[in-house]
């Protein structure tokens, strides 16, 4: 599954500049679309190419020797090398990726405004983009990255639901709309800048990334105009009313349930490191007589798990007009049982293969199915489990915080991704469900000993 946006925040803001719609929509949501979508592929091509990068580029003698800072950032790492190495930098990457964005949002409401941020967000990640040219600047390439996604991710998020009156009903609509922007990215990526990676050069990738994302800022600044105006500062409020017992409960809860969420998002999260590697090394990826590059695993990803995620959603649908459709947890459950099952096509693909042997795509093809559903199940479900549950009066911090689980998930994928080659890889798959029937294991106790209390209706 793919990555999300983060969410709509509940500050109150001015009418935007009026204009004629675009498709029964303000024509500053099309400006944003398109640049959140150049944004996601700039952003998504570097995560199909990095770990392969790492790995079968930059860690091999010749090449290490040239990239800055590189000793302290083994040592940072307990002195590991190669395949692990590459995977602990990934998965701290990607976990800084969901973390910088909070400090990016305070920027904004606090110094420089939404606008200013987001458009310094892409300058510095377009730089980051382009340093990757120079293997000496690998370390200040992602820093800039890091540093470029907290400023634009959130804040141009938000400018989406600004665009709406708070009774506008198109609000959810919009946000759909943002949404098939990112996948739109999400799929194109790989097949650009992953193939020009793979086949052309490393940097020919990476460069293309960064074209990208000068894309989608030029985009953005062409929409100014249609954007909605930066909110005014807020005035310090009245004292929140105490939470009752109830409230306490439920914030203890959902606290609780973010290192669980986190455990679940790993087997998916795999995907964009080790899943890559290994796939390169035993896929057999020749098709009709073709060659295709690996990471255009990502793009099979990306156009199942949206193809599902659309399918799981007419499914429910159709059932609760027959019989009671299953609230959040018990989606929960239903999607850690496929992510457990996605994981033993793994486990399956590997316990297969002969001596010598590569590894057919059936497997993995099943594997990008039954984990689509299982996520489809949880991404959209436990963000709507957060919202449910989290008290009025603490609702947009609690969903903040519900974004650590992916800070978490992928700081647990770098680590784990490290006992890849000294794990026979059956077993490494299988660990992967255990996470997820771990988690499955924890939702199911949630509902039978918290849901009576927490998700019925108050009296």
């Amino acid at each position: 599954m793919t990555a999300t946006a983060a969410p709509d925040d509940a500050i109150p803001l001015a009418a935007p500049p009026h204009a004629p719609d675009v498709l029964g929509h303000p024509r500053g949501l099309w400006f944003l679309a398109f640049a959140e979508a150049w944004e996601r592929f700039s952003y998504y091509g570097m995560q199909a190419l990095l770990a392969l990068y790492m790995v079968k580029y930059l860690l091999l003698p010749g090449n290490v020797e040239r990239v800055a800072l590189f000793e302290p950032l083994r040592a940072l790492y307990g002195g590991i090398d190669g395949q692990p190495l590459a995977s602990a930098v990934v998965g701290t990457y990607f976990a800084l990726v969901y973390l910088t964005p909070i400090l990016g949002g305070l920027i904004a409401d606090r110094f420089i405004g939404r606008r200013r941020a987001v458009l310094l967000g892409a300058i510095i990640m377009s730089l980051g983009h382009f340093l990757m040219a120079w293997e000496a600047a690998f370390l200040f390439a992602l820093l800039a990255l890091v540093v470029g996604v907290g400023l634009f991710k959130g804040n141009i998020a938000s400018q989406v639901g600004a665009l709406y009156a708070d009774t506008d009903l198109r609000r959810a609509d919009a946000f759909q709309i943002f949404y098939l922007g990112i996948n739109a990215g999400v799929i194109a990526a790989p097949l650009i800048v992953g193939t020009l990676g793979e086949t052309v050069g490393w940097h020919w990738g990476f460069g293309a990334a960064g074209v990208g994302m000068l894309l989608g800022l030029l985009i953005y600044v062409a929409g100014q105009r249609h954007l909605p105006p930066e909110p005014a500062r807020l005035a310090a409020g009245a004292p929140r009313a105490a939470l009752d017992r109830r409230e306490k409960l439920a914030v203890a809860a959902l606290l609780l349930l973010i290192p669980v969420l986190a455990l679940a998002i790993v087997p998916n999260n795999q995907i964009f490191n080790v899943y890559l590697v290994w796939g390169d090394r035993d896929f057999d990826l020749n098709f009709l007589g073709t060659e295709l590059p690996t990471t255009w695993l990502v793009t099979l990803d990306a156009l199942v798990s949206v193809t599902f995620l659309a399918l799981v959603a007419l499914f429910y649908r159709w059932w609760a007009k027959r019989r009671a459709e299953p609230d959040e947890l018990g989606k929960l459950i239903i999607g850690s049982a496929f992510s457990v099952a996605g994981m033993l096509c793994l486990f399956a693909a590997a316990a297969t293969k002969g001596e010598g042997e590569k590894i057919g795509l059936g497997w993995p093809v099943l594997f990008h199915v039954l984990n689509s559903i299982g996520f489809a199940h949880m991404l959209p479900v436990s963000l709507a489990l957060f919202a449910r549950l989290a008290p009025a009066s603490l609702n947009a911090t609690v969903i903040g915080l519900y974004y650590l689980a992916f800070f978490a998930a992928n700081a647990l994928v770098g680590w784990v991704g490290g006992f890849f080659e000294s794990l026979p890889t059956t077993t490494f798959w299988l660990l992967h469900a255990g996470f997820a029937a771990a988690a499955g294991t924890v939702f199911l106790l949630f509902k039978l000993l918290l849901a009576p209390r927490l998700m019925a209706a108050p009296a």
